[in-house]
């Protein structure tokens, strides 16, 4: 093929846009009275319980109860106006931001709390350290709750971000690999038939629905499709190598998830250079862990950056699929670019 730049995306011209992030939930929302009453309540069963320990009798017992409640009840209070005060404040945070910001409010409503029964000569020698730490661990749960609340609510706008996502990049992908078949059959008509075979079950892996996900060997061979395409579009400077470990291909991806990766690869590694570039894609089973990698030279040099937006596009769905379980990260380390996805596979291995 003569003109490898023909194949180029048709929105190659087109100006840059950058991608929308999601929007952030809040999870420390506790401006509701149903939250407040939970919240007091879930603060004095925890210290009633803990207070069965050193009391000697029930009336000992529902002595310590009211002593500490004097001092619980109006930290925890704090705790909550606080928090619903600084509402606003705390959403701009990302997630783990929000959990910290929880847990803080809960050392400080602690210090308070124990301030408040020292004021009142209830404790002769006060302990400071251990206040704090018990109320971070209630407002740690606290948290927790407010999280899995939150966390209940979110299937639908899950499955219609995750749906959004997946539209979104369809387009791209199909219009990329069409436009490489209508050049193939432009300058190489003897490959034409070939390469529209490959293209069809191209097309078919890519239109099927998964039910929200594919297993890795599904991925695996969409992308085998794609390369082989890109294969004839580049002769010998696509050099490419698997190294695959077939028990981690019962792992569940996103649709899509690695073709984004492996046309990064050949859009940034090989058509920038006139020898070409390796393009290595490899998968290992790490105990429960699936790790997928596609890494490529760039003897060109890394070049200008692109938009990223392919990238965003793979790291929120692995994350709305997977959440904390899955990673994905991308390195540059001396020539060899690298994307790395972990997954969890379904009866891993330890």
């Amino acid at each position: 093929m003569k003109d490898p730049q023909i194949l180029s995306t048709f929105d190659a011209g087109s100006p840059r846009r950058k991608a929308v992030p999601a929007a952030r939930p809040l999870v420390f929302d506790v401006c509701q009275v149903s939250v407040i009453l939970r919240a007091v309540l879930y603060v004095e069963a925890v210290l009633a319980v803990a207070l069965m320990y050193p009391a000697s009798d029930f009336s000992d017992w529902l002595a310590r109860v009211a002593l500490i409640t004097g001092g619980a009840l109006p930290a925890t209070l704090l705790w909550l106006v606080v928090g619903c005060m600084a509402k606003r404040q705390i959403a701009r945070l990302p997630l783990a931001g929000q959990y910290a910001a929880g847990v803080a409010l809960g050392m400080v409503a602690g210090l308070y709390a124990c301030g408040m029964l020292a004021l009142l000569g209830l404790f002769e020698q006060p302990n400071w350290l251990a206040s704090a730490c018990t109320g971070a661990l209630l407002a740690a749960g606290l948290v927790a709750a407010l999280a899995w609340r939150v966390r209940s609510r979110l299937p639908a706008a899950t499955a219609a971000r995750l749906a959004q996502l997946q539209s979104s990049i369809r387009p791209h992908f199909l219009f990329n690999t069409l436009n490489t078949a209508i050049a193939l059959v432009r300058e190489e008509p003897a490959k034409a038939e070939m390469v529209l075979e490959d293209l069809s079950e191209l097309f078919h892996h890519a239109l099927i629905e998964h039910q929200g996900s594919s297993t890795l060997d599904q991925e695996l061979t969409l992308a085998r499709r794609y390369l082989e395409i890109e294969q004839v579009r580049f002769g010998d400077r696509l050099r490419i190598e698997w190294v695959l470990d077939e028990r981690a291909h019962l792992a569940r991806l996103p649709p899509l998830i690695l073709q984004p990766l492996v046309e990064n690869a050949v859009k940034h590694g090989v058509e920038p250079s006139a020898t070409g570039a390796q393009l290595r894609v490899s998968t290992e089973l790490r105990g429960q862990m699936a790790v997928i990698k596609v890494a490529n030279t760039v003897p060109a040099g890394q070049g200008r950056p692109g938009h990223g937006i392919a990238l965003a596009n793979v790291r929120d769905r692995l994350k709305l699929l997977h959440d904390m379980e899955g990673g994905f990260r991308t390195a540059m380390v001396g020539q060899v670019y690298q994307a790395r996805i972990e997954v969890p596979v379904p009866g891993g291995v330890d």
